[in-house]
């Protein structure tokens, strides 16, 4: 690969498919989008349909290849980015799909998942996840006991199911490549970190049928090729979008927290070296090449981007999130909220636990409040990390949701570290394309950064004390 090598990052996520053609030091040089449907048919469904998630990937990357003229042609690799926990069934004679697009927001299958309590820890040792109906293996059992079609595939042989991802590469390489890479296919609740592969006895645990998920694979491997009207791509990365995101400025340090605000957040610390068992954080591979392999920690919270939808639907805030910003800067006290918004996440790991606010509060303050309640969750969660790791020095956030700066100050403040935030849109598909392109040095570096130093606010730091023992008595945690 020479230094004219253009790189293709597909980024598949949850409203729309983004295509971005980057150069060899990670700049952007063109871009696609489309924008894609998600149905809630009923409560807990969400649902995708697979052929236009196929066509709106599609869709992008040609708009991102419309403006390169012949250099099109100077793109040597690409890597798909996709939403880890969403999965899919469809037929290996032609690629049709089989059901919907099982998005990672639905949870139709968790009264039936409950059976599986006893057999939590185990699952949680052996794949790094929580019983979670968010995950794979329920939906993939839903549709097998409900949908014909997937009855039909599996007598006739020729079910395939699994990630989201997988059924992206089979319908976009000439090869119908049945592959899946290490996140996606953890995020089954399938597969064992520990032999990387599928595990039979979780197969068998949730009834499921052997023979028809993908092989796995590294993260970086040679998943097949592209073909978009004359132009020949090979796909070198697949991985999930939040794994990706970490690389988005290269190779990622050991002794920061990545943390991603977007629909939900996420905090991540990436280590190289197997991790001690964390028993209330997830740990999953988001790197492996086949000679080196990243590891990550991590916590989430549901309650981000959706609170904030939240805030208009159900407590009627219209003007909510414009007002926000003017909202945040009030120093008047505000009520403290316990956020279970589209169930509570890491460390407590509750999935039915009801949000309500702590004190009275006039509507600016509730909304006040569901912002700090995101900083206070974030940190729980860093706070429980680093009971088995290092501390982190500092703290890097990305995502829609961290545009807010008064997030970015209360979280710097409750933490007692700098948070560092870099103006990149584009963080995931940044990620697969550093992967894709070999991991050159050097990558990103372009991008503008803003740090919010920790304050002395002690009356944070008070209402976050405060908090955290009103979470303690509620979960037991």
């Amino acid at each position: 690969m020479n230094s004219d090598s253009l790189y293709l990052a597909i980024d598949q996520g949850t409203h729309a498919s983004r295509a971005v053609v980057l150069d060899r030091r990670g700049r952007v040089v063109s871009q696609g989008e489309r924008a894609i449907g998600l149905a809630r048919p009923q409560p807990d469904w969400a649902e995708q349909d697979g052929e236009e998630m196929v066509a709106s990937v599609l869709d992008a990357v040609r708009q991102a290849l419309a403006p390169l003229a012949e250099r099109r042609r100077d793109i040597a690799a690409a890597g798909l980015a996709s939403q880890r926990a969403s999965c899919a069934c469809w037929d290996r004679r032609d690629g049709r799909c089989l059901a919907p697009l099982f998005s990672w927001q639905d949870r139709r299958a968790h009264e039936w998942l409950r059976q599986f309590e006893p057999h939590g820890e185990a699952i949680h040792r052996k794949t790094g996840l929580f019983l979670s109906a968010h995950y794979g293996a329920s939906k993939l059992r839903w549709a097998l006991d409900h949908l014909p079609a997937v009855r039909e595939a599996r007598a006739a042989g020729t079910l395939a199911w699994g990630p989201q991802a997988s059924f992206l590469v089979f319908r976009l390489t000439e090869e119908r490549s049945f592959f899946a890479d290490p996140q996606c296919a953890a995020r089954t609740q399938l597969w064992n970190i520990a032999t990387r592969d599928w595990d039979p006895e979780l197969v068998a645990l949730y009834g499921l049928p052997e023979g028809f998920l993908p092989k796995s694979v590294p993260t970086c491997h040679p998943f097949g090729t592209m073909r978009v009207d004359d132009v020949a791509i090979p796909l070198a990365a697949v991985n999930g979008d939040q794994s990706a995101a970490v690389f988005a400025f290269g190779w990622p340090e050991g002794d920061s927290a990545y943390v991603n605000i977007g629909t939900s957040a996420f905090v991540q610390r990436a280590v190289t070296r197997a991790p001690p068992y964390l028993p209330r954080s997830l740990t999953g591979i988001i790197l492996d090449d086949a000679t080196t392999t990243v590891y990550a920690v991590e916590g989430n919270v549901n309650g981000a981007g959706t609170a904030l939808e939240w805030l208009r639907t159900d407590l009627g805030i219209a003007d909510a999130e414009a007002r926000l910003p003017e909202w945040l800067e009030r120093r008047e006290e505000p009520p403290l909220f316990l956020n279970g918004i589209a169930g509570l996440g890491g460390p407590f790991w509750k999935p039915d636990f009801p949000s309500r606010f702590v004190g009275e509060g006039e509507p600016w303050q509730k909304a006040v409040a569901v912002v700090e309640s995101m900083a206070f969750l974030l940190q729980a969660n860093i706070d429980e990390v680093d009971k088995y790791l290092a501390p982190a020095r500092r703290i890097r956030v990305s995502g829609g949701v961290s545009r807010l700066d008064a997030l970015c100050r209360r979280l710097a403040s409750v933490s007692g570290l700098a948070v560092h935030r870099r103006h990149d849109p584009e963080a995931t598909a940044r990620g697969i394309g550093y992967l894709a392109a070999g991991r050159p040095r050097p990558w990103n570096e372009d991008a503008a950064e803003e740090i919010f130093a920790p304050s002395d606010d002690a009356p944070l730091r008070a209402r976050y004390r405060r908090w955290r023992a009103l979470m303690a008595e509620a979960t037991g945690i």
